[in-house]
């Protein structure tokens, strides 16, 4: 299994060793509010050929020999499915495995519960899984019936930090149709008062540096405006902490793709998330850009795009 939260990676559907007429199919499946819908809409944006909601009685039936038509499926399965059951649903994937016609991937979708349950809350939605009660008690219901699942995944992504581009930039990475994978990088700042992002795999503090917050005029604003920018820059510690960055992480980017990683998340974090880090993560993201990276930047505690589906 891939745990995509941690960066690790076995190789995509597309991709994967097997016969070169092998169809790839992707069933997605995952927690409700966890992104399910976008990654269905963004693989099918990649050529496949999305299915949601499919009976697991048809779920053979679709996947016969000839029956998908000549092109990849994508196939959305949860627990609102009709007659859905995990260990009905393992015994089925069990039985497309050994078909040698496809290449299946299960990709599980997962996030926080708390964030779950404020996405939830913010599209006033009831859960799907048990719309008389609370919210709580439907991702917790849901939980327990796809921890099987879970379990079983060739890849789980975890979008609890993730905004709704990051998600279409990793599957796009991971299973494009017609061109070999490589490292995705995304760069992140954060504010260390709400917590480290769950997803991060390198983390770097740059707390040391002179606090905008304290100058009046330069407050309101963020590490996107020049202002802050240039006063972030007078710190003689500055050009040196990101010469020291850098340094670290140009021999260490090919080794990690060359181990298979799928994406890598670098994280930087002030006391705030609103002025250094911003800073730093964009003149990152510029740097590992020139240098032909495949990298976007997102900023975890400005107002950002989160999943909500």
């Amino acid at each position: 299994m891939t745990e995509t939260l941690v960066g690790q990676k076995t190789p995509p559907p597309g991709i994967s060793p097997g016969p070169e007429d092998a169809l790839p199919v992707v069933i997605v499946t995952g927690m409700s509010g966890a992104g399910r819908s976008t990654a269905l809409k963004a693989l099918e944006d990649l050529g496949y050929e999305a299915v949601d909601n499919l009976p697991l009685s048809l779920l053979s039936s679709l996947l016969t020999p000839g029956a998908a038509g000549g092109r990849p499926m994508a196939i959305g399965v949860d627990a609102r499915t009709r007659n859905f059951g995990a260990t009905p649903f393992l015994e089925e994937l069990d039985d497309l495995i050994q078909m040698e016609d496809f290449r299946v991937c299960l990709l599980f979708l997962d996030c926080d519960s708390e964030v779950l349950q404020r996405r939830f809350s913010e599209t006033r939605r009831r859960h799907p899984v048990t719309p008389d009660r609370r919210v709580t008690d439907g991702i917790g219901h849901e939980r327990s019936l796809l921890t099987p699942l879970r379990g079983r995944a060739d890849e789980v992504i975890d979008t609890t930090d993730m905004a709704v581009g990051d998600l279409k930039r990793l599957l796009d990475s991971n299973y494009a149709l017609e061109r070999e994978p490589r490292l995705a990088v995304f760069v992140r700042s954060f504010a260390y008062r709400h917590g480290l992002p769950h997803e991060a795999d390198l983390v770097f503090d740059v707390r040391f540096l002179k606090n905008p917050h304290y100058i009046k005029g330069l407050r309101p604003q963020s590490g996107l405006d020049k202002p802050v920018s240039e006063f972030i820059e007078q710190d003689p510690g500055c050009d040196e902490y990101f010469r020291h960055l850098t340094n670290l992480l140009e021999p260490l980017l090919p080794r990690f793709d060359a181990e298979g990683k799928s994406y890598l998340t670098i994280a930087v974090g002030c006391t705030g998330g609103k002025h250094r880090s911003v800073y730093m993560a964009e003149r990152l993201f510029a740097w590992l850009k020139e240098k032909g990276e495949q990298v976007s930047v997102n900023h975890r505690d400005l107002k950002q795009d989160r999943m909500s589906k």
